[in-house]
C-alpha cells in the first residue's frame, strides 16, 4: 500500500527534464561579473491540491493541527502570493564551465508538525542530506530519484526517531525535541537530477531536491523573486523547475561585465485533476470514526483548497 502511494505521488510529479551535458566545473576568480534578477510568476486557477484523509493514516490529532478542519491535510507544492508571485522555483544557469567557488551548505531537512522544511532543496551530487525529526511521533523516510520515462529508483529507506525523552516535554514546557540526525548521501543515476523524500507514515509529507553542477542558482521566496550574482560574462542558458510543473521554462541570457540583467518566467497553472488524492467525502471514514472525544483542530494552520 505504501508503495502505491508513492508511485501515484511519484507519477503525479514526474519532471520533465532536460539531460545535461557532463560538465567539469572549473573554480575561477571572477571579476566583474554580472547578476540575474527576476520575478516567477504562475497564470491562471489555483491548481487542485493533492489530499489525504487523516482518519486513515497514523496521528491523525497531532498532524491535523495542519489541515481543512474537516479532517483532510493538502499537500502544499504551490505557495502563490495573491499578485501571483510562486513560492519554491529553482531558477539555475545550465551548462557553466567555470566561476565562482561551488560550494553548498549541508541540506538540512527539519520534520515539524509533521510537514518537512524546507519543501525544496538544491545540492550537489553526492552531497549528504541531514533530516531531524522535531515531532513527538515517528517518521518513515523513504528517499526516490525519479523520471519522467524510466520512472522512480531507491535511495534510502529509514526510521526517523523521534527524541526518546519527548514524553516528558510536557513536563518541561517543551512540544519539540529533537531526535538524532539521519544523514544520508544522495547519488543519482547518470542524467537523471531530481530526488524526493516523503514520509512513509504520513504521505502528504515531502520535500524535494534538485542537483546542480554549479553554483550559480536561486530559490524564490513568497515574493517570486530570484538574483544569482557574480557570473562570468557570456552566454547561457536560464532555466526554472518547480516540483509541481510537468515542464521547465527556458531562456538564452547574455551576462554582461558589471551588468544586470533581468529575466522574468511565468508558468501556467497546470489544469484538471493531478492527483488519485484529492478530497472526495466517504461516509465510511468519516471523523466519527475516531470517537466522540477525538478532534482534529487545525490549531497551527487552516489549510484552504
Amino acid at each position: 500500500m505504501r508503495k502505491g502511494i508513492v508511485h501515484i505521488a511519484l507519477g503525479m510529479f514526474a519532471v520533465v527534464f532536460g539531460v545535461q551535458t557532463a560538465w567539469t566545473y572549473q573554480e575561477i576568480t571572477v571579476k566583474d561579473g554580472g547578476t540575474i534578477q527576476g520575478h516567477v510568476a504562475i497564470q491562471g486557477e489555483r491548481p487542485r491540491p493533492m489530499a489525504f484523509n487523516l482518519v486513515t493514516i497514523p496521528d491523525p490529532v497531532f498532524c491535523g493541527t495542519i489541515s481543512t478542519g474537516t479532517g483532510w491535510r493538502i499537500v502544499e507544492d504551490f505557495i502563490i502570493a495573491p499578485d501571483k508571485s510562486l513560492k519554491d522555483v529553482v531558477v539555475f544557469l545550465k551548462e557553466v564551465e567555470q566561476g565562482k567557488p561551488f560550494e553548498i551548505p549541508r541540506v538540512k531537512i527539519v520534520s515539524k508538525d509533521c510537514d518537512f522544511i524546507p519543501f525544496v532543496n538544491v545540492l550537489k551530487d553526492r552531497d549528504e542530506i541531514e533530516v531531524i525529526n522535531m515531532d513527538p511521533v515517528e517518521h518513515d523516510i523513504q528517499g526516490y530519484e525519479t523520471a519522467r520515462k524510466r520512472g522512480a529508483r531507491v535511495l534510502f529507506n529509514r526510521p526517523l526517531p523521534m527524541n526518546p525523552f519527548l514524553k516528558y516535554a510536557g513536563i518541561i514546557g517543551k512540544k519539540y525535541m529533537a531526535g538524532e540526525p539521519m544523514v544520508e548521501k544522495i547519488h543519482l543515476t547518470k542524467g537523471r537530477n531530481v530526488f524526493v523524500m516523503q514520509c512513509g507514515f504520513h504521505p502528504y509529507m515531502f520535500s524535494w531536491g534538485l542537483v546542480v553542477n554549479n553554483p550559480y542558482f536561486s530559490i524564490t521566496k513568497e515574493d517570486g523573486k530570484f538574483e544569482i550574482t557574480d557570473i562570468p560574462p557570456g552566454e547561457y542558458i536560464l532555466s526554472t523547475w518547480h516540483p509541481g510543473m510537468n515542464s521547465f521554462l527556458e531562456q538564452t541570457v547574455t551576462i554582461k561585465t558589471n551588468e544586470s540583467l533581468l529575466a522574468n518566467f511565468e508558468y501556467q497553472a497546470p489544469q484538471g485533476r493531478r492527483s488519485a488524492h484529492e478530497i472526495e467525502e466517504n461516509p465510511r471514514f468519516g471523523l466519527e470514526l475516531l470517537g466522540e472525544d477525538i478532534e482534529i483542530i487545525p490549531s497551527i494552520r487552516v489549510q484552504e483548497y
